[in-house]
């Protein structure tokens, strides 16, 4: 019992990391995903330049 209380209180811990990450990538949602990176900024799959802060290199 004490075996899977750890695993499942582990697992919780866990799982506000994953949303984190996914709320802070450029492109992210209706965007599409990153397609390229021009000029330092992230360029979406869907055509449109990301508002990310964050620098990309090419």
């Amino acid at each position: 019992m004490k075996a899977w209380s750890a695993l499942l209180i582990s697992m919780l811990m866990m799982v506000p990391v994953g949303q984190a990450n996914a709320q802070n990538y450029p492109c992210s949602k209706s965007m599409g995903g990153v397609s390229h990176c021009k000029d330092g900024k992230f360029v979406c799959k869907n055509g449109k330049i990301s508002q990310s802060k964050k620098v990309c290199s090419q």
